[in-house]
């Protein structure tokens, strides 16, 4: 077995090891959306395994650095980006905010809580991109409030062309610690699934309407 020597090869396993990414090419999950998928992700469970949320945060802050050095505030999107925003910003010894999925009903009707300020640099973290429609609605609420966001960072991405579409669409720059092709790679090695499944999981990210069907 080959060494997991990249950070996606190493996030990758990390999912795969406490099973917060799982894999069923011939008995497919449907997501709420009821689209037939093989693979179901929750990164909500990285957040009970220390050295696996530790490389999560040490991956967002190299790619901060590399990336978008200006960066002057972590934002992360309710609910799931909010606590890898936290140990983010902790890290790089910057101020941190949330954004929440819609405004809330009651109070000031804060749809961004903490402090940002007009002009401010942003940096939004993710948890997940699926079709990239919260992350872009996230950055939107970034600009509304008078900041500029520079960009999404997310955990992993399930690589389809939807989302790639909408950030390029948007102009918006998008990287993520690891990805679906990663992850076939590493579950592969690992005996996760068996190379008959490898043709019909590709399949499904190059037209995930039809898989299943």
């Amino acid at each position: 077995m080959s060494k997991l020597d990249t950070i996606a090869q190493h996030i990758a396993a990390s999912l795969l090891e406490i099973e917060a990414v799982a894999l069923r090419p011939q008995q497919p999950f449907t997501w709420t959306s009821g689209l037939k998928s093989p693979i179901y992700c929750d990164n909500r469970l990285t957040m009970s395994h220390p050295a696996i949320r530790e490389a999560i945060a040490d991956g967002f802050a190299q790619l901060i650095k590399e990336k978008f050095p200006e960066t002057e505030v972590v934002a992360g999107t309710a609910t799931a980006g909010i606590p890898h925003a936290a140990w983010v910003a902790q890290k790089l010894g910057l101020p941190m905010i949330y954004i929440r999925d819609k405004a809330k009903g009651h109070g000031k009707e804060n749809l961004i809580e903490g402090s940002v300020k007009p002009g401010q640099k942003v940096i939004v973290i993710e948890d997940l991109i699926s079709t990239g429609g919260s992350s872009l609605k996230a950055a939107v609420a970034v600009k509304d409030a008078g900041a500029e966001a520079l960009g999404v960072l997310a955990i992993f991405s399930y690589q389809l062309d939807k989302a790639t579409d909408a950030f390029a669409a948007a102009e918006m720059p998008l990287h993520t610690l690891s990805n679906y092709s990663t992850l076939l790679e590493v579950a592969l090695e690992k005996g996760k699934i068996q190379s008959e499944d490898m043709e019909l999981l590709r399949s499904w990210r190059v037209n995930p309407s039809a898989y299943g069907v």
